[in-house]
């Protein structure tokens, strides 16, 4: 215990700028978190603790914690590893899907990843390898959404099967799992994750009708559109249109 608080300390003395100020960045940051974790449970992309979120602090992960219902955490809660998967800040265990959280941090530029097991999604997953060009807002994603295939929760083969699918995109499928989706922020890998669970239902709902096929967008058309939704927005990049 001991060792976890001085590890703790030398991880907010690494932060720029005085250990204050690094400490109130890390109280922002989980506050962020717990608040983008509740979202997900409000917008039933979750039931329960079955989703996971991380961000990004420096070279500390903050990560929601195993089992613990999201409307309990509190600021001492805060639970942050290094990318190696070494807790350095709280008391409480790491999320089980910690291995697929540090596999992104530490093969992208994502400050924030978003796990769920949201319903249309999932129902996604476990019908085709890639969810079809149903609408343009794929290209917001990179490109068409691929599934990763099966393996066990927590594990470094579901990480690995992860990060092959992600290539190239934002957000991919976790066949008979869910959804897990990055970006520059919580805000945005949020906001991928509830494009990804719209356009899925979206798809569900279209190919569900009797003797009647969805119309589906070509990769030329979906490509075109994410250019143009890279350079959408007061600031570009994809957003409310």
């Amino acid at each position: 215990m001991a060792e976890q608080r001085r590890d703790a300390r030398e991880v907010r003395d690494a932060g720029q700028g005085a250990p204050g100020a690094h400490q109130r960045e890390v109280a922002a940051a989980w506050d962020e978190l717990v608040a983008t974790a509740l979202r997900t449970v409000a917008d039933g992309l979750v039931v329960g603790t079955s989703g996971n979120v991380s961000v990004r602090v420096g070279d500390m992960v903050l990560v929601t914690p195993t089992g613990v219902p999201y409307d309990r955490l509190r600021p001492e809660d805060a639970v942050g590893v290094d990318l190696e998967g070494r807790q350095v800040l709280g008391s409480l265990a790491a999320t089980s899907e910690l291995p697929m959280h540090l596999a992104i941090h530490r093969a992208t530029d994502a400050r924030a990843v978003v796990h769920t097991h949201a319903a249309h999604a999932t129902a996604v997953s476990t019908l085709v390898t890639e969810l079809p060009l149903i609408h343009y807002m794929t290209g917001a994603l990179g490109g068409p959404v691929r599934v990763a295939p099966y393996a066990t929760y927590g594990t470094p083969e579901l990480a690995e099967n992860m990060l092959q699918a992600l290539t190239g995109r934002t957000a991919c499928l976790l066949q008979n799992h869910g959804t897990i989706a990055h970006g520059a922020s919580l805000a945005q890998a949020f906001d991928r994750t509830a494009q990804l669970e719209w356009m899925s239902r979206v798809w569900l709902l279209a190919s569900s009708v009797p003797g009647l096929s969805p119309t589906l967008l070509s990769p030329e058309q979906v490509g075109e559109a994410g250019e143009r939704l890279r350079r959408y927005g007061q600031g570009g990049g994809a957003g409310s249109r």
